[in-house]
């Protein structure tokens, strides 16, 4: 099954989306499944996880609800308050919800670079743990020298790097990021995103510009522990989800068959979707 391991859904009347504003003007309206399934019919993905994009509950909670009514959607990564006193408890009761695959704090939003590395994350960590949630990490190049320290404490927790870590594509600087990237890479429980690049680079991308970052990923974490996404609708800001699925299939074609059905879906229903979430042979 191929699986779209990374997409949004919102509604604007919501009004929890601080970040979607009117100068982002091809996303800043709302978007359903109705809107998605046709590329997902045109890319013949049967399954996706559906991503947080507020950080509220009560986002999680509508995206939970989306997911019960949906069979493409697998999993939910969903959204608590890392900083609440009863953070732990929070988790343990989230998690009663099946379809909750991960949760995701907006770590790249957080004024604290050192956030990651605040003692009283710890029971939260240690909660997700235990409740089989994955930790997707939505960081920043900046930010990768802490998480390896976070990765390397908690090697019982599986952890996603959401986007790469989001290189910087547009002005060429790479160098320090894909050090911290091999770093990362050496460490068993954390995989790699292959999403969030198309925004990365310059206006007018093409398949060049994007290579070099994707080439490395490749070399580091190889192609068991790559995942890929459309980070849709957030891609309609740079070429839509087509243009992107078409160039990492190009960048991929190198490899062999199992190797792109492992990228395109079969990481995905392993690091999500064992023991959580919907299960892959469900029609």
């Amino acid at each position: 099954m191929r699986i779209d391991a990374h997409h949004h859904l919102w509604s604007l009347a919501r009004g929890d989306y601080g970040w979607l504003t009117p100068a982002l003007a091809p996303i800043h309206r709302d978007f359903s499944l109705s809107d998605l399934a046709p590329h997902l019919a045109a890319a013949d993905i049967k399954g996706t996880i559906l991503v947080q994009a507020a950080p509220t509950e009560a986002e999680t909670m509508f995206l939970l609800d989306i997911a019960a009514k949906a069979q493409v959607v697998r999993g939910v990564v969903g959204w608590t308050d890392f900083d609440a006193a009863d953070g732990a408890a929070r988790i343990d009761a989230l998690a009663a919800r099946k379809l909750l695959v991960g949760l995701r704090p907006m770590v790249q939003d957080i004024p604290d670079d050192d956030w990651l590395l605040r003692p009283a994350l710890a029971p939260l960590l240690a909660a997700m743990a235990r409740n089989s949630l994955v930790f997707d990490a939505l960081v920043l190049p900046r930010h990768l020298p802490r998480l390896l320290r976070v990765v390397d404490d908690y090697p019982e927790l599986q952890f996603v790097l959401d986007h790469c870590a989001k290189p910087g594509l547009a002005t060429g600087e790479l160098a320090v990021w894909q050090d911290d990237i091999a770093s990362l890479a050496e460490r068993p429980n954390i995989v790699c995103k292959l999403s969030g690049l198309a925004t990365e680079a310059a206006p007018g991308w093409q398949i060049a510009d994007l290579r070099k970052a994707v080439d490395h990923v490749v070399a580091c974490f190889g192609p068991h522990r790559l995942l890929w996404g459309s980070d849709w609708p957030v891609v309609n800001l740079a070429g839509g989800y087509e243009k992107w699925l078409a160039a990492a299939e190009t960048m991929l074609a190198g490899l062999s068959r199992d190797e792109n059905a492992a990228i395109f879906g079969g990481n995905a229903a392993r690091i999500y979707l064992s023991g959580r979430g919907r299960n892959v042979e469900a029609n």
